[in-house]
């Protein structure tokens, strides 16, 4: 058990260099040493094929020297080898010719009907050594079945056999120590922008997410790394950006309510026994009511933050949820005209779909002097509402800035009238979470015009609950 915790813990001890150094090294060594096998392989084929290529012009050589089958005594030596030696063997086996090294020897070697390769003999032991390359060819000489064996020690091959093992014995550790240096050196120069990159995120902390890691300018994948990287803090840092403005300005709205509360209370029981409490219990309720819209706004954007799912789906027919809306907006001394698209449906949840085309209204009623005019267009795929009103309009620098939290165009007003600033943005997040959009668009008469794009649900779909 202690034997395998040491090894567990030098293992996970070894860097990333260490261990592509020792792996590349040894598939290195091996592949250099795969090819010098292959090329002493080759080699020594080359020698073979020689051998056996001078042992059989020289066959040849003795077969035409002799056409009427009388042969010279001795044969006469190769011009290609001096060391060769050859018999020619009749087919009962009995000597007819052989060179000067053999004259004398029974036949050293045979050759096998329908076989290529010359079997030794017991008359070759004690002549003719191991180590020979021998070749044997039948031959027909003035009508007379022969064979002519012909032979060549082969030391050669035995040299560069002892030569190539004394050299890949040496030769193994020095391609093995050159692969290692040079593998380390390569993957620690590869591996160098990865370690600025680690000791770079290691100093990174959520105090201060404006730092980067440094990119190496080289397309190629750790460049592609620290641009990943630096793109990730990017979004982190701004993720916490928003996330510090948002406490800090519902820290903000939830302060005002309570201080209002907390002021009322504290007048009314300073004077108790004058304090006109059913006044000052409604005040209370009121502020009470801003104080619980504003929690239920807060807690709408924290889910939308947490990509929470839309919940339950149903088909919505946006003419009776715009009815429904309408009805319920705001009493004011205004108009409210509608144009709806009856068979335009939608497929979502139906509560907060109510409360996108809600909070739009309201803030439609809010600035509107006398009209406010909500049309819906569908199309094949989508539906449009929109929602325009002849109050002030919204100027075309904040067309975009509205949709953010806690962004009042007349804060002293919203704040009187109790908006917390939030309405539009929890529109977008609704919008959003259905695969819509929502915008400020231009409208030709003074005003404002905030539309609304949401997929339409086919009508081969009857899909409900």
């Amino acid at each position: 058990m202690a034997e395998a915790g040491l090894r567990a813990r030098l293992r996970r001890r070894r860097s990333l260099r260490t261990r592509v150094t020792i792996v590349a090294s040894l598939i290195t060594a091996a592949a250099i040493t795969g090819g010098i096998v292959l090329l002493y392989l080759l080699q020594m084929h080359s020698v073979r094929r020689s051998v056996d290529t001078q042992l059989k012009t020289y066959i040849t050589q003795i077969a035409q020297a002799s056409p009427t089958g009388n042969w010279p005594h001795p044969l006469p030596g190769s011009s290609l080898d001096p060391a060769a030696q050859a018999q020619v063997i009749a087919a009962d086996g009995t000597v007819l010719a052989a060179t000067r090294g053999l004259t004398g020897v029974p036949a050293a070697f045979t050759l096998p009907a329908g076989s290529s390769r010359p079997v030794r003999l017991k008359g070759a032991g004690g002549v003719i050594p191991d180590d020979v390359g021998v070749v044997a060819i039948r031959q027909t000489v003035n009508g007379r079945p022969v064979t002519i064996v012909a032979g060549t020690p082969t030391g050669i091959l035995s040299a560069i056999d002892s030569e190539f093992t004394v050299h890949l014995i040496m030769g193994f550790p020095v391609i093995l120590a050159f692969a290692a240096v040079a593998v380390w050196i390569v993957v620690g120069r590869a591996l160098g922008p990865v370690e600025q990159i680690r000791h770079a995120v290691t100093d990174i902390t959520s105090a201060d997410l404006s730092r980067r890691v440094p990119e190496p300018g080289a397309a190629d994948e750790i460049g592609h790394l620290a641009e990943t990287m630096n793109q990730m803090l990017a979004r982190l840092e701004d993720s916490v950006l928003r996330q510090r403005r948002f406490v800090a300005d519902a820290s903000h709205e939830l302060r005002s309510p309570l201080a209002a509360l907390r002021t009322t209370l504290d007048v009314a029981l300073a004077h108790s026994d004058r304090a006109p409490w059913p006044t000052v219990a409604a005040r209370a309720a009121d502020q009470t009511a801003r104080l619980e819209r504003l929690i239920q706004d807060l807690l709408r954007l924290a889910k939308a933050d947490e990509h929470t799912p839309v919940g339950h789906r149903q088909t919505v027919h946006v003419g009776d949820l715009v009815r429904d809306v309408v009805g319920a907006a705001p009493a004011r001394a205004l108009t409210i005209d509608i144009d709806l698209a009856e068979d335009a449906c939608l497929y979502g949840n139906r509560a907060d779909l109510g409360r996108l085309v809600g909070n739009v209204l309201d803030n439609a009623v809010r600035y509107a002097r006398a009209k406010v005019t909500v049309t819906v267009v569908a199309t094949p795929d989508t539906v449009r509402i929109h929602v325009l009103d002849d109050g002030p309009g919204i100027p075309a620098g904040d067309r975009e800035r509205v949709f953010d939290r806690f962004v009042r165009l007349d804060a002293s007003r919203d704040r009187a009238s109790g908006n917390s600033g939030l309405g539009l943005a929890i529109a977008r997040e609704i919008a959003s979470a259905h695969e819509g959009r929502i915008w400020a668009a231009d409208t030709p008469e003074p005003g404002a015009h905030v539309a609304i794009e949401l997929p339409r649900l086919s009508r081969s779909l009857t899909v409900d609950g």
